[in-house]
């Protein structure tokens, strides 16, 4: 078992919420509770995850995940290679 930090998480619109370890994504994490997430690629390529961080702090496990400046810039994240530093609220994108 994992002695990595626990935060939780919130999926919006739905409000579901699940833990997370701070040593995975938060996509794995979702998949591992059934959170209603998207996913394809799971590098940071396909944009298929795609959210927006409503509040908190993550941090990515790759140096540039494939978003533009601006899009970072709006709190547009990519929860398969972004990990939680803090509780997090994530909008799930349900547009794209």
């Amino acid at each position: 078992m994992s002695d990595a930090p626990v935060y939780q998480v919130t999926l919006m619109p739905s409000g579901q919420r699940f833990e997370a370890r701070a040593d995975e994504t938060l996509l794995k994490a979702g998949l591992r509770a059934m959170a209603p997430m998207h996913s394809s690629c799971r590098n940071g390529t396909c944009r298929t995850c795609l959210c927006r961080l409503e509040s908190g702090e993550i941090a990515y496990e790759i140096e540039w995940p494939g978003l533009t400046r601006e899009e970072k810039a709006e709190g547009l994240v990519l929860p398969c290679v972004a990990r939680a530093l803090s509780d997090v609220v994530l909008l799930r994108l349900l547009s794209r």
